[in-house]
């Protein structure tokens, strides 16, 4: 199956190196790009990729306010009828100074995060991680991410903690490590279970707390307070 791809960075050599990287591969297919935000989600709707490249930091509409708008449900009026069905998954653009803008992102159902100054196989890699249904996060970049926003915004412990009731004892040591950074793999290595045994509890996870995938995971983790920052 071919990737549809569209790319929405205000820079537009950072756009045609995107597009030239990614329409070299057999399976992407670059359908479209865009300025800012506003532009990127309105060729979003129009051509329904099935992953948006999305950087942070934008004129006119930044990527964060995109993101919210590309992958919140449909609540009625035009604008839902404009978005559809179709909510493409989104990766985030930015630098290694990460910002709060891709925290926020990560909340608003984004799958994770790529720095510009990425490798080329990286970015490709990226795109298909996305694509296939999966949350691409940079363990030791989405640790740093998400501690260090909890503990400078703190919020409120409500209903998310009592959500962690519904996982059992290993699944809940499962969505530490994962809200840690690691991978199965790792997670593996650490509870000295097979990888298929951890990506079968990831799963369960996800579906008992009702999250879309690892990205979310992690932010659900530090939210409901079962992982503090700097641990």
């Amino acid at each position: 199956m071919t990737t549809r791809v569209i790319i929405v960075d205000d820079q537009a050599m950072v756009r045609a190196g995107f597009a030239a990287l990614l329409a070299a591969q057999a399976d992407i297919d670059v359908v479209g790009e865009a300025p800012d935000g506003a532009r990127g989600v309105e060729l979003s709707r129009r051509t329904h990729p099935d992953v948006v490249l999305m950087d942070v930091r934008m004129p006119e509409m930044d990527g964060l306010e995109a993101a919210r708008r590309l992958l919140s449900p449909p609540t009625g009026g035009a604008d839902a009828g404009a978005a559809g069905e179709h909510r493409p998954r989104v990766l985030m653009l930015t630098t290694f100074d990460v910002d709060d803008y891709v925290y926020e992102a990560l909340r608003a159902g984004a799958s994770g995060f790529l720095l510009k100054d990425a490798p080329p196989a990286d970015l490709i890699a990226a795109v298909r991680v996305v694509a296939a249904g999966d949350a691409l996060l940079a363990p030791s970049v989405t640790r740093r991410l998400i501690a260090d926003f909890a503990r400078q915004r703190p919020v409120a412990r409500r209903k998310p903690a009592l959500r962690l009731k519904a996982l059992t004892e290993r699944e809940t040591e499962v969505l530490v490590l994962v809200a840690r950074g690691q991978s199965n793999t790792e997670i593996a290595g650490t509870l000295v279970l097979a990888e298929q045994t951890v990506k079968t509890h990831v799963s369960r996870v996800l579906t008992k707390l009702d999250l879309r995938d690892r990205a979310q995971a992690v932010v659900f983790a530090y939210e409901s307070g079962l992982v503090a920052p700097g641990e």
